[in-house]
């Protein structure tokens, strides 16, 4: 007899298809303190106001029910085409209805600064251009006539509270949802209604006419009165991405567009407030169906700054490397000196996590997590990737901020003194420390570019010494983290492969002529590379799992 099927199996089923559209159907937009994520049917399933870390407003990505906001033809799900404005992160969508053509605009508006952000404010200097703390849709018949509806169905705080709906003013055009303790204000030249907990419009919209709904956090709830308020602020928003990428160093390469949608990527995870770069703009997605490794993403991770930086430096956009690097200089440490492998956005070292088990999760998986539990790990290779960062850096600006010595100093120190010690690794493992090689790797990078600072700064014997502590830590990866076959192991235990010890070509551990380097590649790519993809280890073949955090 056959093992009874569970709700999770069934939402993934093809013969019932999830009602929760595919990931990677989703569109991006970003005005650089929170982001939105647009279904292909128009509805917004996903944005938290005022910062990418606060509570949804709308939450459908996690649950069906946690709000949404949507302008669409009525009756039509599927758009006909849906792209990026190019070199930007405003949406265009292209619908074709049975009597006609429209096309929607949407954008997290951004334009010039003329006042001082009250609502997220700035610890780092402000740009000349800034967030509207709004999001504004513009739509508009290109063809015959189209019966467009808008539906704007917030639940705050994750869905745990409906909205309280009412209107402002006597002409149905304005609308304040107030839920949480947050009120948010809906603007449109279309005539709202109140239905319980959402507000709806609908209108015969013919060709050549427009229209267009903005929902408000901004100071006094300000938004777009006019269609043409509402297009000029996208417009503005159109400017601001494309004058950012035009600063930025694109190759001609087959792979441009691909690289300048990376690059908006980045920026778009950017925190202008504090130079902070969240991981992802989402918590709690899966990363198998119906999975448990549902993390929270929405975090600054040490890591990450060294491949975040490389990029930002790579592409000439030394302004917002330079902006992370302040961020990281303004950073509290524990008490032993050492930056935690994560913080906040504004920088808080608290990032407790906890379940909302009312939430179904994305296509059933459960639980939903807000809040990280792995910032309290212990990961030795946060030291390496801290020094890391701060030497590109140095070697871009062509100094070393005053500011940023101590923490090298600091680092060193820590990264001397555990190297030694087992910790979780890289993946952030469950169970027992272990040796983990490219957790030794990432310490012996941090004595490695402590000793450069020290020579940059004109310290030769505090270089020396760290060289000398390098040259150690080189020395025992090379007895003990090597196989028989000479492959860089995975731990010092075990024999198994893991993809993070190619970190020893990306940070220079070993030359590219060396036989185990090249060993160690040839191994990956034959035994942990499937269609073309490199997996992080083998599940069957190691004891490695993934804890309470990112992996």
């Amino acid at each position: 007899m056959s093992a009874p099927v569970t709700a999770e199996e069934r939402a993934q089923s093809a013969a019932a298809p999830s009602p929760f559209p595919p990931i990677a159907d989703y569109a991006f937009l970003s005005d650089c303190h929170t982001g939105a994520l647009i279904a292909p049917d128009g509805a917004i399933d996903w944005l938290c106001v005022p910062s990418f870390d606060a509570p949804s407003l709308f939450g459908s990505l996690l649950d069906r029910q946690a709000g949404f906001f949507r302008l669409a033809p009525f009756g039509i799900s599927h758009p006909a085409a849906r792209t990026y404005e190019p070199g930007t992160n405003v949406l265009v969508t292209t619908w074709k209805t049975p009597r006609g053509w429209i096309v929607v605009r949407d954008a997290l508006t951004m334009g010039p600064r003329d006042h001082e952000d009250t609502v997220t404010p700035h610890t780092r200097p402000p740009a000349d251009d800034d967030g509207d703390h709004m999001l504004v849709r513009a739509v508009e018949c290109i063809d015959g006539e189209v019966e467009i509806e808008l539906v704007c169905e917030p639940a705050f705080d994750y869905g745990r509270t409906t909205a309280e709906w009412s209107l402002v003013g006597d002409d149905r055009h304005t609308a304040d949802a107030t839920g949480a303790g947050v009120t948010v204000r809906l603007l449109s030249d279309l005539a709202l209604g109140i239905e319980a907990g959402r507000v709806r419009a609908r209108h015969l919209l013919k060709a050549g006419e427009r229209a267009y709904c903005a929902l408000s956090w901004a100071e006094e709830l300000a938004g777009p009165r006019t269609t043409d308020e509402a297009v000029a602020r996208i417009a503005a928003t159109t400017h601001f991405w494309r004058s950012w990428l035009g600063r930025a160093r694109i190759p001609d390469h087959r792979f441009r567009d691909p690289i300048q949608r990376s690059a908006l990527a980045i920026k778009g995870l950017t925190y202008m407030p504090t130079g902070a770069t969240v991981a992802a703009l989402t918590t709690s997605l899966p990363e198998t169906p119906g999975g448990e490794r549902n993390w929270d993403y929405r975090y600054t991770w040490m890591r990450d700054t060294t491949f975040t930086l490389q990029a930002l430096h790579w592409l000439n956009l030394d302004w917002e490397a330079d902006e992370f690097m302040q961020f990281v200089a303004d950073l509290e440490p524990r008490e032993d000196g050492s930056l935690q492998i994560m913080y906040g956005i504004d920088g808080r070292r608290d990032l407790t996590e906890s379940t909302r088990d009312d939430l179904s999760g994305y296509s059933g998986a459960r639980p939903v997590r807000l809040g990280n539990g792995a910032f309290d790990q212990r990961q030795n290779d946060v030291y390496g990737a801290v020094l890391d960062s701060i030497l590109l850096h140095t070697r871009h600006a062509q100094r070393l901020p005053r500011s940023l010595w101590p923490i090298v100093e600091s680092q060193a120190e820590c990264a001397s003194k555990v190297w030694r010690d087992p910790d979780q690794g890289i993946w952030e493992a469950r169970g027992k420390p272990q040796h983990y090689v490219s957790s030794k790797l990432m310490g012996w990078v941090a004595l490695d570019r402590a000793a450069q600072l020290a020579e940059i700064r004109g310290d030769p014997e505090r270089a020396a010494t760290w060289h000398a502590a390098a040259d150690e830590i080189r020395d025992d990866i090379l007895e003990h983290g090597v196989s028989e076959r000479g492959v860089l192991r995975q731990h010092y235990d075990t024999d198994a492969l893991d993809a993070s010890v190619l970190l020893a070509a990306i940070f220079e551990f070993l030359p590219g002529s060396d036989e185990r380097l090249r060993a160690t590649v040839d191994a990956i790519a034959d035994e942990l590379t499937e269609n073309g993809f490199v997996l992080r280890y083998r599940v069957d073949t190691t004891a490695c799992r993934a804890r309470k955090g990112r992996s």
